[in-house]
């Protein structure tokens, strides 16, 4: 295959996932948004967490709440649990990478808050660990996933919302990731600014 037809072929790949994404997801996707904008009218705020690509899409999502989308607005709360190098390392170091986001949340959440999963898999042990810890705090989830849900399907309360993209293919999913955070970005615009 030449380099222009591998580049057709991913392009072509990304829309039938898009395609196949928006016929399962806008619900979940709807309620997500309803609970965000929720709590942080109640003045409770949005942490997120994910690894590699996840961890990226963590930072942006909070970085697109706490600036700005595409409309101006008062700074909303939201921290990306992934940011902050001498916490991650600290609690790496001395207590095991499995905790990095589950300390975090047990010192920053609180009842209302609401927790950004993100997880391509949903097989990462330190945002499970990170779920268990915000059930027991009262904190409801958000989680994106895909390749059905892998281990954080099954943990999910019937309180929480759960993204899980229909594909088995990592790039896809990321692909798709990005776009619900940007869906779930105008909805908390529409409803904040009176939209809604």
């Amino acid at each position: 295959m030449n380099l222009q037809a591998r580049i057709t072929s991913h392009f072509t790949s990304s829309i039938q996932t898009k395609e196949k994404s928006k016929s399962v997801l806008v619900e979940s996707l709807a309620e997500a948004i309803a609970l965000m904008a929720s709590a942080l009218q109640s003045k409770n705020k949005i942490m997120a967490c994910g690894n590699g690509g996840s961890a990226a899409d963590a930072q942006h999502f909070s970085a697109e709440l706490l600036n700005r989308f595409e409309r101006e607005r008062k700074p909303l709360a939201a921290i990306a649990l992934t940011t902050d190098t001498s916490t991650l390392t600290s609690i790496g170091n001395d207590y095991h990478y499995n905790q990095i986001f589950s300390k975090q949340v047990m010192g920053l959440g609180q009842p209302g808050d609401v927790l950004l999963a993100i997880s391509t898999s949903g097989n990462s042990e330190n945002v499970i660990t990170a779920i268990n810890v915000a059930h027991e705090l009262n904190i409801k989830i958000v989680a994106l996933t895909g390749k059905s849900g892998g281990a954080i399907a099954p943990i999910l309360s019937s309180d929480d919302v759960h993204i899980c993209v229909p594909s088995e293919q990592t790039a896809r999913i990321q692909e798709v990731h990005l776009l619900c955070l940007h869906c779930l970005c105008d909805g908390i615009d529409s409803i904040i600014l009176g939209d809604e």
